[in-house]
């Protein structure tokens, strides 16, 4: 039986982070010659390649390609059907034909008892199991030469590009909290990456939470220690402690670090040239939004949260302008993103997450 079955493809292709670039594939120790390419938030690839890489079994089904290793199997189902695990629960999961090959999202290898690792900021994209001997940070020195965009563009299986003006950052800050994983589901299931500006103390309070972030290859972000004015813009130096602090946390939590932030309340009008020529100095990048969800004011109305996402959306398009969306992560906002997900795939937007590698959107129309 033939292994390409009649899987649909993709309809929205979309850059990924990293740049929107594909990335070579790390396989326990090794840096492998295989390109995973970048759709909707996802890395994605040839199945067959990485089945030969990572000694897994694939066989043909009639209702799908079961793939197996050491003692776990799952089940890719035709017609994009999802990912049956050996329990029965199936999850969402898509694949695509890219020339002649079966292209599958890298998590599929989470299902089958690998650990995964992304890094944007470092182009690391890595899989390991219990054999490997290095840590992700002697991986990324070993193949620091290699670790770099293999392309600029992302993958296109429906024959679409990304239409300047049609790419959407959701951005969440504040969190992680009680409610992020069921807002990390409600993104799992929409196939949707988004980046989060988080604070050190939450961070510490919801560890694994963040290790669920940065494992699902979500944008980072820092959004400082306080959250209060009086602290966090007393000088330009407590500014940067906050920040150093909040990317310490960060790091020692998941091993990930990031240069991209976010200051409390945005950086008008108090982050001031001063707090930027101190903070940006050291290689941060400041970024707002431009379109404000307004869900810290509406809570629980989701109808005027997602009219007031809507319309501003709207008005960017004339200027070809991708929006970048401020939301929070809390409560409130689990009822009115799936809403807002289904309507920006309607209308053709494709998602991103925000890289360092991207001209900064601030305020101050500070590039640094």
């Amino acid at each position: 039986m033939s292994l390409f079955l009649t899987f649909g493809v993709l309809q929205t292709a979309a850059s990924a982070a990293g740049a929107g670039s594909n990335l070579k594939l790390g396989v326990n120790d090794k840096l492998t010659g295989i390109e995973a390419v970048p759709v909707k938030g996802s890395y994605y690839v040839p199945l067959r390649t990485a089945a030969a890489e990572l000694k897994w079994t694939i066989t043909g089904l009639p209702d799908g390609i079961a793939v197996a290793t050491g003692g776990k199997s799952v089940r890719l189902l035709k017609n994009n059907g999802g990912l049956k695990l050996q329990d029965g629960t199936v999850v969402p999961m898509d694949s695509f034909l890219q020339n002649g090959n079966l292209m599958v999202p890298v998590k599929i290898s989470g299902y089958l008892g690998y650990s995964i690792t992304f890094q944007g900021e470092k182009y690391l994209l890595r899989v390991r199991d219990g054999s490997a001997a290095m840590s992700d940070e002697a991986f990324v020195k070993q193949y620091a030469d290699e670790l770099k965009p293999q392309a600029v563009n992302p993958a296109k299986p429906s024959g679409e590009g990304a239409v300047k003006g049609r790419t959407v950052y959701l951005t969440f800050d504040d969190g992680p909290s009680a409610t992020t994983a069921q807002l990390l589901d409600i993104l799992d299931k929409y196939e949707v990456r988004a980046t989060f500006f988080m604070l050190g103390p939450n961070m510490n309070r919801y560890p694994a939470q963040v290790k669920r972030i940065v494992k699902a290859g979500s944008g980072l972000g820092l959004h400082g220690m306080t959250h209060r004015k009086e602290k966090f813009y007393a000088s330009p130096a407590a500014a940067l402690a906050e920040m150093a602090a909040d990317n310490a946390v960060l790091k020692r939590i998941s091993g990930a670090e990031t240069t991209l932030i976010r200051p409390p309340y945005g950086s008008k009008p108090y982050f001031t040239k001063s707090f930027r020529d101190k903070v940006l100095a050291q290689g941060y990048h400041l970024w707002d939004w431009n379109v404000d969800s307004e869900d810290w004011r509406y809570k629980e109305d989701s109808a005027k949260i997602y009219n007031s996402v809507m319309d501003q959306v709207h008005k960017l398009q004339s200027s070809k302008t991708n929006p970048v969306i401020l939301m929070h992560d809390q409560k409130a906002t689990l009822k009115v993103l799936p809403g807002l997900l289904e309507t920006f795939k309607k209308e053709g937007y494709s998602f991103a997450v925000i890289t360092k590698d991207l001209k900064p959107l601030n305020f101050w129309n500070d590039e640094r």
